[in-house]
């Protein structure tokens, strides 16, 4: 495990023991032997404007069964472990947001955040009972500012859900689909949310192959 060149550090733990991981035609990865995130550096990362381009060609809505579906991993679990009329934040919802409508649909009230689509910053300033943030982590420059601000928002025995993807190993990285869209910069593993569980000394469930819940 090699020493960080270049000033290159952990946008989540900010440490400085990161190596190289992998590198394709697009761009490089490192990782890092402290909280065992994977991630572009940062002169390798899309600018806002492109990224945003990218977000544009995305054309998810409340209205379509199969987006419905595949946000069921995230709402079903978290609809049985919050309380009735909860409320909740939906932190990086996109230009249709649906996983807000389908927890209002249980009867929860629900807010909506996103630095594109939604940026109202006053709803980033409120406690909430839970907090969910789906296919989102993954698009962060950084995680730890940014985790920990949801974390803070978030009332005591209160949840924080979250969907991505996990890095499983280096040889399976190689081929993994996941990392080819370019506004996918930071990469969690199970070892990556056990590190943040015991930052925060919460409860964490992983459910499925991408469903992470953790309570305060």
């Amino acid at each position: 495990m090699g020493l960080n060149r270049g000033g290159r550090q952990c946008p989540l733990c900010h440490g400085h023991f990161v190596a190289d991981y992998h590198i394709d035609q697009n761009r490089s990865y490192l990782h890092c032997s402290t909280c065992s995130l994977v991630f572009v550096p940062s002169d390798q990362q899309l600018d806002p404007a492109d990224e945003k381009a990218v977000y544009d060609l995305h054309q998810n809505a409340a209205d379509d069964s199969g987006y419905r579906k595949f946000l069921s991993r995230l709402t079903a679990p978290m609809g049985e472990r919050v309380k009735p009329r909860s409320h909740g934040l939906d932190f990086g919802c996109g230009p249709g947001p649906t996983l807000s409508v389908m927890m209002e649909e249980q009867g929860h009230q629900m807010a909506l955040y996103d630095i594109y689509y939604a940026d109202y910053p006053d709803v980033l300033e409120q406690p909430y009972d839970f907090i969910t943030s789906t296919e989102v982590v993954e698009h962060l420059a950084n995680p730890r500012e940014e985790l920990d601000g949801l974390w803070a928002l978030i009332r005591p025995g209160g949840y924080l859900g979250l969907m991505t993807k996990l890095v499983v190993d280096q040889h399976s990285f190689a081929s993994w689909h996941y990392k080819n869209d370019p506004t996918h910069i930071s990469f969690f593993s199970v070892a990556t949310f056990n590190y943040l569980a015991e930052l925060w000394e919460a409860n964490i469930e992983f459910i499925g192959a991408d469903v992470i819940i953790l309570r305060k």
